[in-house]
């Protein structure tokens, strides 16, 4: 008996053992596949969301929600860091002889939806043509979090507790050449700099800000600004910061902002450089509503950049390639996915731009139609501005839409027309999806059972 429960006692040990082994590299193996969303379209800004144990499909027509919480309009998408949510919001408050403007960046706890910190100040809206509210997504950076207001208005906060640890009113320290739309793209995280694209006097169409103390650390190009966010490609074995401003596409060093090379690419009507430049190996494409598509190639001994064509149709309504407003396309290889002016779906060919085919079911045909687009493994999670989240598989063979549920209500507020839209791009962290309109802001689980 003594003996048979030593070797009880040992084996019972050794199970725990296992035990405790396998629970330590479950709990690290959940941990690398869970991932959080802390900047503009996702970790490395490509719109491609890592984590595996995801849902194939929806179980029922409405997506159940884990929580929401009322917040304001806007069109700035959440962002996911650390297990807390970011987004920013407008109100206005129109009782008295004057209206009284504010824009507010929110922290909520990404299990629960509970408000952790709320960060207010004025903001009136000046020359600024749809003021629904921010456009540019928070970006999480460690222990920092940067906002950007539609009015140039420049916050480092501590990510935790809300606390202004610096501020910046680029409007007025840069003399900025408001866009109609006002400041748009998000801000850009780079070693030690935080970058930002704003249209300022005296060469600032960029600027690098120290992401500690908020000095600056150069500036660069005397173009217009867009509302295109830049981001950072591998070239030439060299880091090169790519931005499309409201006059040329540029390949910079992003330490010093110098120029390694800019193509022309000057709109015919007005500035409307919303989409997000997509890189795949040398390509690099770009999109906008009344100037069609360019495909430039990088030079991969060289730091150079050349057309490799470029197709505009007569105009917003007759086009040929592509001539999206506020989607980002979807770069895989040898071809491009996106969504053109009117809502249609299309794929090109990346060497010529020769369109393969169309679809018009993924979203209602309407103008500015809009569908942001992230990849998850072999497919694709799509939302539309009719806050529908779409399961799909996209290649040259077509559209293969899998499963469609709805997520949230399409609002009026940052387009009244129709019955509204959902054009703010949504964030993909822990397996959940998180959402707003001009009301709330949403998460919902998409993990897969168990």
């Amino acid at each position: 008996m003594p003996r048979n429960s030593r070797l009880d006692r040992k084996t019972t040990q050794h199970l725990f053992a296992i035990v405790a082994v396998l629970f330590v590299a479950t709990a690290l193996q959940d941990t690398v596949r869970a991932d959080d969303w802390p900047q503009w379209r996702g970790p490395t800004r490509d719109g491609v969301w890592h984590e595996t144990g995801v849902l194939g499909r929806f179980p029922a027509k409405q997506i159940k929600l884990r929580w929401q919480v009322e917040i304001s309009s806007g069109y700035s998408g959440p962002t996911v860091a650390a297990g807390r949510v970011y987004v920013t919001d407008r109100l206005v408050d129109e009782e008295g002889d004057k209206a009284k403007q504010i824009e507010r960046v929110h922290c909520f706890d990404w299990r629960t939806g509970k408000r952790l910190w709320r960060h207010t100040y004025d903001c009136p809206y000046v020359d600024v043509s749809y003021q629904a509210g921010p456009r540019a997504a928070v970006l999480i950076d460690s222990s920092r979090a940067y906002s950007l207001g539609t009015m140039g208005h420049l916050f480092c906060f501590n990510a935790a507790t809300g606390e202004v640890l610096w501020k910046r009113d680029l409007r007025a320290d840069y003399k900025i050449r408001m866009p109609i739309w006002g400041i748009a793209a998000s801000p850009l995280m780079y070693e030690d700099l935080l970058i930002v694209q704003i249209g300022g006097a005296g060469g600032a169409c960029l600027v690098a800000f120290d992401k500690v103390s908020g000095k600056e650390r150069w500036r660069a190009l005397n173009d217009r600004a867009s509302y295109a966010a830049p981001l950072i490609v591998k070239q030439a074995g060299q880091d090169v910061l790519v931005c499309w401003t409201g006059d040329s596409v540029v390949g910079l060093a992003p330490k010093t902002g110098k120029t390694h090379w800019s193509y022309p690419f000057k709109p015919r009507k007005m500035v409307l450089a919303v989409s997000t430049p997509v890189v795949h190996d040398s390509w690099l494409f770009i999109t906008g509503f009344y100037d069609g598509s360019l495909m430039l190639r990088l030079g991969q001994e060289k730091l150079t950049a050349e057309k490799v064509w470029r197709i505009s149709g007569r105009d917003e309504r007759n086009t040929k390639a592509l001539h999206s407003i506020i989607s980002t396309p979807h770069l895989a290889g040898d071809y491009v996915y996106g969504v053109d002016s009117y809502g249609e779906l299309r794929c090109l060919e990346s060497r010529t731009g020769k369109r393969i085919w169309e679809d018009l079911t993924a979203t209602p045909k309407s103008r500015w139609g809009t569908i942001h687009t992230v990849r998850n493994g072999n497919r694709v999670f799509m939302f539309n501005d009719r806050g529908e989240l779409i399961i799909a598989r996209l290649s040259p063979r077509g559209f293969d839409e899998i499963s469609r549920a709805q997520l949230i209500s399409p609002t009026r507020v940052q387009l009244s027309r129709r019955d509204g839209v959902c054009w703010s791009h949504p964030a993909y962290a822990y397996k959940h999806v998180f959402a707003r309109n001009d009301k709330m802001l949403v998460c919902a689980d998409l993990s897969a059972d168990e």
